[in-house]
């Protein structure tokens, strides 16, 4: 299950990301976006999820909801 397909307002553990972009997983580690960190998913927009990591709330797109695997 990616965070395309989460339950709004629902808490879920991270059990992956999938993604080869050494940047972008090394980005998503500094807002406390990686394995076994908790998230939840606020909004479900048109391209894009609305999801709070530890303190902050951040906007991702829908190509990178997808790689995270809860």
């Amino acid at each position: 299950m990616d965070l395309r397909t989460a339950e709004e307002g629902k808490e879920y553990i991270i059990q992956s990301i999938e993604t080869d972009d050494e940047e972008l997983n090394s980005f998503l580690f500094t807002l406390g976006c990686y394995a076994g960190e908790p998230i939840t998913v606020i909004a479900h927009k048109k391209h894009a999820c609305v999801v709070s990591i530890k303190d902050g709330r951040y906007t991702i797109d829908s190509d990178l909801a997808a790689a995270i695997k809860i």
